[in-house]
């Protein structure tokens, strides 16, 4: 299942479901900036980090730099103001702008989103609050699913109400309010409710209601041709090969992920929530709770909130991370002990798992590793030089090693990456030696029923889609394509 904007959200769990590491790494007697500091050089080293990194112990900096480069063709390095896209971190903003509508008594939370769009189909938005848009609740079908949207809408530039064309008709995928179910489509939305309200655009009302008063001097909505200073180039990475990442508009991620910022503007940010800068107390204190169940904890208003174990100590994480062409990132806060982690990677489709984990665990005296270089990337690497097949018996000998970091996203994010060059026969080797490896993962089966989709494979399409569906039965996206393969 390959997605858009969100950069793997809905692996979301997996950035802060394990944060206990069982090896220590040989960092004994270092300090914790010391400690971070080795740890993303190596990660750097193993092309597996390329952006900005700042980490807040007790309310202090204890590091900050930029590691890899900004932009790779003139070796400018990336630096604590370079200026990242944040993908889906834009909406915690969407969700603060809308609840200081509420707090002035502009907009009800429980209110039908008819009653602020009238020409919104009321049939849908008779039954949708402004509640459901901000929980994923709505039922709203994520755009990004819709047929063909990267080839045939992602590189257009759209008005926010011609852009709700392309989903506002479609029918509701459940009951809102009945399931969570990650939609872009309902935070775009949240943003066409703000312009409304307000008569002003989306990115005036973040400007002038958010960054002015925080004076958020680096952070903005971007817009592809404004030239804009410290930009970080996105890129995609291929093995070991980077490649400048795909054009997509920006008017399409609009609300739901088109800010860029920097490490230190979000820092502003948060102590910014830390405080009742941008709203009373009672209404903040919404941003927070943890209304439906998503990815092994809650969902809140723009954010995911779990509780875990971390050295022994039980720490509350509120977190979000973002995806998007060329970017990706995530912010961990931890209120209660005033620490914060932000990774901004100006790479698209890697995977930070192991990196937040690792600083989570530096910051509370926990053990963790170093990480080993990827798997993935060593079979792009010795598919391009040497071929596919040589390529397939190195993954049979090293599958089982601990040499090198196997990572299930990866695996599918490369079998995507061949989708794109119309390697479709590569990408279905890959994406089976993904299910040899991780046979109980419905996403898997997933990506491999999608390959033998495009293939034409009708019959092994089926036969994976259903093995998708019986591990994970709420695979709404598998039971759709399941459904149409077998009318």
């Amino acid at each position: 299942m390959k997605q858009f904007l969100k950069y793997n959200v809905i692996k979301l769990v997996l950035l802060v479901s394990v944060f206990l590491l069982t090896s220590i790494s040989n960092s004994f007697g270092q300090s914790k900036a010391e400690k971070i500091k080795e740890l993303m050089s190596v990660n750097n080293e193993y092309g597996l980090f390329n952006g900005s990194v700042l980490v807040v112990e007790n309310g202090k900096v204890i590091y900050n730099e930029g590691v890899g480069f900004a932009n790779m063709e003139w070796d400018i390095p990336n630096k604590p103001n370079t200026k990242h896209r944040l993908g889906s971190i834009t909406k915690q903003f969407t969700s603060m702008l809308i609840l200081q509508l509420v707090e002035q008594g502009k907009l009800k939370l429980d209110a039908k989103i008819s009653n602020y769009l009238p020409d919104y189909p009321k049939k849908t938005g008779n039954q949708i609050t402004v509640h459901h848009l901000l929980t994923h609740t709505s039922g709203i079908p994520e755009f990004l699913m819709i047929p063909n949207f990267m080839k045939e809408y992602s590189r257009n530039t759209y008005t926010p109400n011609e852009f709700i064309s392309l989903f506002s008709d479609l029918p509701l995928q459940f009951k809102p309010g009945k399931k969570f179910s990650y939609s872009n489509s309902g935070y775009f939305l949240l943003g066409v409710l703000i312009e409304k309200i307000t008569g002003k655009s989306y990115e005036q009302v973040l400007h002038e209601n958010i960054f002015i008063p925080l004076k958020m001097k680096n952070t903005g909505f971007d817009h592809h041709s404004t030239l804009l200073k410290n930009r970080a180039t996105g890129y995609l990475k291929t093995g070991k090969i980077y490649s400048n990442s795909n054009f997509g508009d920006m008017s399409i991620p609009y609300a739901a992920g088109s800010m860029y910022s920097t490490t230190e503007d979000l820092f502003i940010w948060d102590k910014a929530l830390s405080q009742n800068l941008l709203l009373k107390e009672k209404y903040k204190k919404l941003l927070f709770k943890p209304y439906v169940s998503a990815w092994g904890g809650g969902y809140g208003y723009g954010w995911h909130i779990i509780e875990k174990s971390i050295g022994g100590k039980k720490v509350k994480i509120i977190n979000h991370t973002g995806g998007i062409n060329g970017f990706t990132t995530v912010i961990y806060r931890m209120p209660e002990q005033n620490n914060l982690i932000v990774l901004l990677n100006n790479v698209e489709n890697t995977n930070l798992t192991n990196i937040g984990l690792s600083i989570g665990s530096i910051l509370y005296n926990g053990p963790y590793v170093l990480p080993k270089k990827s798997f993935a990337d060593l079979l792009m690497e010795t598919a391009m030089t040497e071929g596919f097949d040589i390529a397939f018996r190195k993954f049979v000998k090293f599958k089982d090693t601990d040499n090198y970091s196997i990572n299930e996203n990866e695996i599918n994010n490369l079998g995507y990456q061949l989708l794109g060059m119309n390697k479709v026969v590569e990408a279905i080797e890959i994406l089976k030696l993904n299910v040899e490896k991780f046979p109980n993962s419905w996403n898997t089966y997933d990506s491999l029923g999608e390959a033998y989709l495009i293939n034409g494979s009708k019959k092994m399409a089926i036969l994976n889609y259903k093995k998708s569906l019986k591990l994970n039965p709420k695979n709404l996206a598998g039971k759709k394509a399941l459904k149409k393969l077998q009318n």
